[in-house]
Order: C-alpha cells, then structure tokens, then sequence
C-alpha cells in the first residue's frame, strides 16, 4: 500500500461555472477567455434573445384578442415561426465547447392553460434544435412549476412528454433539469410581468376567493424528477433533512447550482462561506464517480470587463438597458475616478470571492480513505462476481485481494488464537511427532500459508502445513514459494478440496495376500478406509484401491484454513465447497477457519445502477435476474432508523436497516449423504422492511458478517463493518436487481 503521505495529496476536480439570471444576452469570446482568466471553467448563455422573447409575448397577446372576437369557434394555438438573425446571437465556433445553454426561464411546460404550455412547447423545441446545431453539449431548463392556484404538480406527465420530444433534436446534447432540492411554495414573483406562467387564464389556473394553494411537500421536487428523470440541482440555504439530502445523492446528479444566497458571510472576514453541512454535502457529491460541476448563480458579473459602450455590453453579456449609461447619468470625471479606485480596491481584495472560496475547499477535501482509494473507479460499477470453483483466476486477480491488510491480519490472529487455546486447553493433535496438522484449501499465491507459517513461529506451536490448490497456473507458484521463500515446509498438493482424502501418510506394509482379520481395523482407525485411490499429488480416481503390499494412509486435520466467501457469503460456493473437507477435520477438536458467516439484505434505490442493467437487457435479457459485486456509492437505503445520536446532531444520518437473511456454520461433519442433493445448503427466507419516506426500489444490497474464531470477526455490513474490519476492501456489497423494476415504497 502507498504511504498515508499519498493519501493525504488527493484532491478532487471541481469544475466550476458562472451563471447570471439577468443576462440576456450571449457571452463573447472576450467573455470567455476573462472568465477562464479568472479561473472559472465554463460560463452560462441564454439561446435567444430579448426580441425573441417580446415576439413570443405580442404572439401570445394577439392570440388571446383574437380569441376574444371570434365567438362560436375554437381558435387553434398559433405557430411560432423559426428564429431569425434577431432571435439569436449565437452561433457554431469555438466558444461553444466552453458554455452552458440556458432555455428560456419564462416558458412554462407544467401550466394548466393549454395555450401557456403549446406556446412553451414550441418555444423549447426551437431552441433545443438551434443549440444542437450550434454544437452544444449541454442545456439547462428550468425546472417544472408546480403551484398553479390551487393546482400543484397536474403538469408533470406534459412536462416530461415536452422534455422526451424536445430530446429529439439531437442525439448527442444533454439536458439538465434545474430543480430546488425541497418543494417549497415560490415567493419570488420579480419576473412575473414577463413569465409566460403568471400569464395563464384564471379558468384553468383554479384561482378562487379562497386564493391559491400554498402546499409543501419535502419530497415534492423529487416527486417531479421521478417522472422526467434529468436533473440539476440548486442547493438551499439551510439544508432539508438528511432523508432528502441522500435521496438527492443516489439520483443521476449532472450539476450543483449554487445561487448567491446560499453563502453565509464569515463573521471575521466578511467573505462568502457555506456551512458545515453544506460543505459536506459538497464533499460527498464531489467523491461520486462522475462528479457534478458545480455552477455559481448570480454571484455578480465577470470582473476585469469595463462598462463604456455598446460594444461591451455586448461582450459581457450584460442587458443594453442595464448597461449603457444616457447623458444624464453619466458620471462627472471626479466620480468616475473614484468609482474606477474603489472597484480596483475591490478587485484586489477579491474580484471573485464565491469562486476563490469553491477553490479553497476544492484544495481543503478530507483525504479518501484506503478503501475509497482501492475502489477509485469502481464506484456504482456493475461486475460479475467470481467463480473460483468453475474458472482458473489470474495472477493479477490474486494480487489485488492481497493488498488488503485488514483481512489477512483478521486471518493472522485467527490463527494465533486457535493455536494458543489448542495448546492450552491440551488438546491431541493429529500430526506425527506433536505437530498440528493445518491445511490452507484454495491457497491461490499463498498468502493464508505465509501467514500460518509466520504465526506458527510467532505463538511458538509447531505445525505441519498442507497447501491445497486446483489452479494448475497458481500451484507452479506455490512450488517457488516453498523452494525460495518458505524451506520446503509446506506439503503442496495440487486438487480439488472436494476430492482430496486429507494429509497423506507413509503407506503401511502389507502382506500380498491381504488377510482382512487382521488388519482391516487398523485401517479404519487411521482414516484409511478410503472409497477412492489418491496419487501423492492429490489427484482422485475412481477406481477401487489394489490390494498391494503397500496401502496409502489418510489421517484428519485439526485446522482447516479457507478464503471461500464471497460477497453475499455463500455466493460463490464456499458451503458447498467446504463440504468435501469437513469430513476430513478431526472428529473432536476440529477448527474451521472461518467457523460461520451470516447473509444480511436493505432494500436500496440505485437509479444508476437500474439505468446502467436496462442498457445491458437490450443484449443479455438476463442482466436484470443477474446479482452483481458494486462498490456501492450513490444509493438510497429506503428502510431506516433515527440514528443513536444526541439530539443536537441534527444533521447526523438516519441507520439503514441491515437484517440477516441466513446462515452457515462449519466444523467436523460426516460426509453428506448422495441422495441429500446440496438440500442441507439451501436457505430461504421472509424479511419485512418498513420504510418512513416513499421513494423506489431498485433492489436489495447484500452483505455478510463472518466469525473466523470467536472474538475475531470480518464485516462488510455497513452497520458493523467499522468496528469490526474497519478499512477492509477484499469485498465490494452485492446488488440483487428486482426482477420487477421501480417498485414503489410507500409509508
């Protein structure tokens, strides 16, 4: 492993844009190039232009008196004609890769009026369409509006429909939905002479004399995403609950907008910070595989852009209006002077201090941990799991579970334990001339083997070590290892440790004519009545032994030593493939290194993970009965508890519900009857998860908790794993996806 120094140098990529609400007009190349000067990495760019947006409302307001004085008909909505050179300052360039575009924030896609929502609609497809030919990447649009009078969230199904067709424009450009992480009921009207949304006809807005609906739900936003599905998100002020903010975590997240009034003012320094939890919320989005790109709403203009005509304001963007100054305000050369000194003083303190704090704490990132560091670029990444018992692993697969230190040292004291209490309690060993006999089955490169041959030194017990592996690849390693590295002491045997017969002794003379009085017992006392015949090598045949004058003798193992689990487990065969050798253990103080594992289920919402397994049913239509190895990250655990901490911990997480679902225990065990059919490893079970918020389930994650020997456990449950193999990273969880996908959870 690198040293923690290493650690410590990690530092996440923050991409960080600049969006102003207020501009109306496209940013230039100057723009561009100031903005990255000042270290932002994009910028945000409206697709049309006030003029465009005065047709649409003169459209709008010819059509209602036109409806007006026809009677008797239904006047059809009218059709928006293309954009002209006047509608649009865009066009393709270079300038494009650096900028974000933004639809119109004046359309409303969810209104109750039908001619709202045919004008909003034709006004998004033009100008989707016009920023997928000018080579845009990405588009904003603001998210759905869900209050309308005494109407809250009827528009959603039309705004998605809007959205799908809108999509259609383009195959390559991708569209992020700009929602408020919680419900709350919109105050801030400033707009709303020029929003096509306070526009709509009172008949089916639903405007009574009781006034208009002021519902709030929590999960009212989330509720909208649901059902379109794209989003970016506007972090608040003050956070909602911890339920809200990790629901927000598990969903597709494209970009963090972060508005002015989301900062707090440092007390000491009078600069722009987030709070705690803020920060920590940003922390956490920033460790996701793909990391949102963080983007600054209305934190003020580009510094370094002088206002002095028409041609400026057109470059920074800025509205002709607000930046143009008549005779009768322009500054006398004394004011402008002062103003000119007073904006240098300014710059030179911080011309940017909201993207100079985002830097700090893009610099200030809690280092990642061994684990995050081990699974960096395996987060929420689909992988089959292995199949040890059917395939032959590779050397670099070997490799990498060896770098896990938790787990070996786990093993170690196992080891040394079982050892000491085995000399202590005076127990009797089958080994000749006092030595335990231990096995490592499924040795692999032989790391279990150096660390039993390390602890037998260590406790000062002699033992007599065999190695077993069926790897043909792997056992030619294991043969270096004894020759150059651990003094031939290990007794290496290359089979299946199903069909090995044990620790093979010097054969006993017999007379050619086998006289079965007087022997057979001897036989049978010293495990040598064998049903198979084994070369020295372990390899079985099943033919009946010959009656030789030398007959091999089989004798029991008093430490059996396996890695066989797998993420859920028993997943990959370790019960079945221990059954062949318990037998083998000594009948009364045999050990089983482990000695049991439990399987523990939680219900999760993972909509990556469903998007990522519906992609691969379009060529393997089994990938949704398919359980997988993820390194789980971006999830929802949908059945909690309050979390056992003091009330003033408000921001502490809820505790998912882990419940163990079975079982498996080892130890000295008869052979399993033929008929018996692998029916003493089945299991099932019943589990009842209660769930306190709605949301969807993608399906269940697995874990295990295993007891090696008493007082030394291994963990992957997210509720125990810290105190019991803290930083341990031999086993991502396991996703079982429901066959039945977007199953809804309710309260």
């Amino acid at each position: 492993m690198d040293s923690p120094s290493v650690i410590d140098d990690f530092m996440p990529t923050f991409y960080v844009g600049q969006h102003e609400s207020k501009r109306v007009l496209p940013v230039s190349n100057q723009v561009v190039r100031q903005a990255q000067d000042c270290n932002y990495d994009m910028l945000t760019t409206p697709i049309t232009t006030p003029n465009f947006h005065s047709r649409i409302l003169i459209l709008h307001a010819d059509h209602l008196e036109k409806s007006k004085t026809t009677i008797g008909s239904i006047v059809p909505p009218p059709i928006i004609s293309a954009l002209s050179v006047v509608d649009t300052s865009l066009s393709p360039g270079d300038t494009i890769t650096h900028l974000l575009g933004v639809i119109s924030p004046w359309i409303d896609l969810c209104s109750p009026d039908p001619l709202i929502y045919e004008i909003s609609r034709q006004v998004l497809e033009l100008e989707v369409a016009y920023a997928a030919f000018c080579g845009f990447g990405n588009v904003i649009i603001q998210g759905p509006k869900l209050h309308h009078g005494k109407i809250h969230g009827d528009g959603l199904m039309q705004y998605a429909f809007a959205i799908q067709e809108a999509l259609g424009a383009s195959n390559y450009l991708q569209v992020e939905i700009k929602l408020p992480m919680a419900d709350h009921f919109p105050v801030d009207k400033d707009n709303a002479a020029d929003s096509l949304a306070y526009r709509a006809r009172e008949e089916y807005v639903g405007v009574t004399e009781g006034g208009t609906s002021k519902k709030t739900e929590l999960y009212g936003t989330w509720d909208a995403w649901n059902i379109i599905r794209t989003v970016s998100l506007s972090l608040p002020r003050h956070l909602p609950p911890w339920s809200i903010q990790s629901r927000w975590h598990s969903e597709p997240l494209r970009i963090l907008c972060l508005d002015s009034r989301a900062f707090f003012k440092n007390e000491n320094y009078h600069q722009p910070v987030l709070s705690k939890v803020q920060q920590a919320l940003i922390s956490r989005y920033m460790r996701i595989r793909n990391p949102p790109w963080i983007l600054l709403c209305d934190i003020g203009p580009i510094p370094g852009l002088d206002i002095q005509g028409e041609n400026s304001s057109k470059a920074d963007g800025l509205s002709i209006q607000s930046s143009l100054y008549d005779k009768e305000s322009s500054p006398t050369p004394a004011q402008a002077a002062q103003s000119e000194y007073k904006n240098r003083k300014k710059r030179r303190d911080d011309p940017t201090p909201h993207l100079s704090y985002i830097r700090h704490l893009q610099k200030k990132q809690p280092p990642r941990t061994i684990l995050e560091r081990f699974g960096t670029g395996y987060q929420d990444y689909l992988q089959a799991p292995l199949q040890p018992l059917t395939d032959n692993l590779e050397s670099i697969t070997y490799e990498v579970f060896e770098k896990d230190p938790v787990k070996y040292d786990s093993y170690e004291k196992a080891i040394a334990q079982a050892l000491r209490d085995w000399v202590e309690q005076k127990k009797s060993v089958s080994g000749p001339g006092g030595r335990l006999v231990v096995a490592v089955v499924g040795a692999g490169r032989g790391p279990l083997v150096t660390r039993a041959l390390q602890t037998s030194q260590t406790v000062g017990v002699e033992i007599e070590l065999w190695a077993v592996e069926k790897n043909p690849n792997a056992f030619i390693l294991l043969q270096k290892h004894n020759e150059e590295d651990w003094d031939n002491r290990v007794n290496l045997v290359m089979s299946d440790m199903r069909s090995w017969k044990g620790p093979l002794r010097e054969p006993v003379p017999q007379p050619s004519k086998f006289n079965s009085n007087h022997s057979q017992l001897d036989f049978e006392d010293l495990y040598s009545a064998a049903e198979t015949f084994h070369d020295p090598m372990g390899m079985s045949s099943t033919s009946t032994p010959p009656i030789t004058s030398q007959t091999p003798i089989y004798t029991p193992i008093d430490i059996l030593i396996s890695e066989l689990l797998g993420s859920f487990g028993d997943n990959e065969l370790s019960p079945e493939c221990l059954d062949g050798i318990l037998p083998l253990l000594n009948p009364t103080h045999g050990i089983s290194i482990p000695a049991s594992y439990t399987a523990y289920l939680t219900p999760i919402a993972a909509p990556k993970l469903h998007a990522d397994i519906a992609a691969r049913s379009t060529n393997d239509p089994t990938a949704p009965n398919t359980p997988y190895v993820v390194m789980l990250h971006a999830i929802d655990y949908l059945s909690t508890t309050d979390p056992t901490v003091p009330s003033s911990e408000l921001d502490a997480a809820p505790v998912p519900t882990v419940i163990p679902a079975w079982s498996f225990s080892h130890g000295p065990s008869p052979p399993s009857p033929v008929s018996d059919l692998n029916a003493h490893n089945k299991r099932h079970a019943r589990l009842t998860f209660r769930t306190r918020d709605r949301g969807v389930c993608h399906g269940l994650a697995g874990y295990f908790e295993t007891i090696l020997y008493p007082g030394i456990e291994l963990s992957t449950n997210p509720l125990t794993m810290k105190v019991k193999s803290d930083g341990m990273m031999s086993w991502f969880p396991i996703f079982f996806p429901l066959k039945v996908r977007m199953i809804s959870m309710l309260v």
